[in-house]
């Protein structure tokens, strides 16, 4: 039976390592608020623009840390992190990932005002093994090869949201039917045996969780949209205006 009292622990903890401002302090530490300047988002790509690619990149790489770290070291913790679990830690593992990603769009240390949860969700799923590691992986390409042809960040994020329900059940189908390959009782009958709808029974919390991932990255880059129908999106490579005494290293 699932103790609730450590998982609630791990709920509110993801949620406040979600809430940590990477780049607002970042910017801070260079005397300026991040809020201020570009698009006024809080997140790498906004960073990356007003202070420098190698300051972006360093803002992803700790947004994706605090989806990833609360995430793994949960499941590890408090369950066997692994796939298929009871449908009861299944939900209580993917609640802490969702919480990292709610820290980062609406963190109590900024009046609840955020980024909009790409990095930190893309490093929380990473976290939740296998299913959701290699269909975050996939989803990673998706939107490097989409970047690489259009040049617009919030476009391609949009896009691997979307592809990111997709991936879920094809590599939960996939390890699914591997596990019943395997399985002594079931070897005989091989993979075509195990139906998409069986898979569907197991998947449907990574399902649930992705998809409703997706509608609120869609949602929270709706302003990125309108701007690339209107033409008006900046893209990769272009700097915006750099701060007086802000100069990137």
């Amino acid at each position: 039976m699932l103790n609730p009292l450590p998982w609630s622990i791990a709920w509110i903890l993801a949620y406040l390592i979600g809430s940590i401002p990477f780049g607002f302090m970042i910017a801070r530490s260079r005397g300026l608020d991040i809020r201020e300047h570009g698009s006024g988002n809080i997140g790498a790509t906004n960073v990356g623009r007003v202070l420098g690619r190698k300051v972006g990149l360093t803002c992803f790489a700790l947004d994706v840390l605090k989806g990833f770290l609360p995430t793994l070291i949960s499941g590890l913790l408090l369950s066997s992190a692994s796939f298929p679990l009871p449908i009861a830690e299944t939900l209580a593992w993917l609640a802490v990932a969702a919480m990292t990603i709610v820290g980062h769009m609406f963190p109590v240390w900024l009046n609840f005002k955020g980024g909009k949860g790409v990095a930190t969700g893309f490093g929380a799923l990473l976290g939740i093994y296998p299913v959701l590691t290699f269909a975050a992986a996939a989803s990673l390409l998706i939107w490097l090869a989409s970047v690489k042809l259009t040049r617009y960040v919030g476009v391609s994020s949009c896009i691997a949201a979307v592809g990111m329900p997709l991936l879920t059940f094809a590599m939960g189908h996939a390890v699914l039917r591997d596990h019943h390959r395997t399985s002594a009782l079931d070897t005989s009958q091989g993979p075509e045996a195990w139906p998409l709808s069986q898979s569907l029974t197991v998947v449907w919390p990574y399902l649930a969780v992705t998809l409703g991932l997706a509608m609120l990255v869609i949602y929270r880059h709706r302003g990125n949209i309108s701007r690339t129908l209107a033409g008006t999106e900046s893209k990769v490579g272009q700097r915006g205006p750099v701060p007086s005494g802000s100069a990137p290293k």
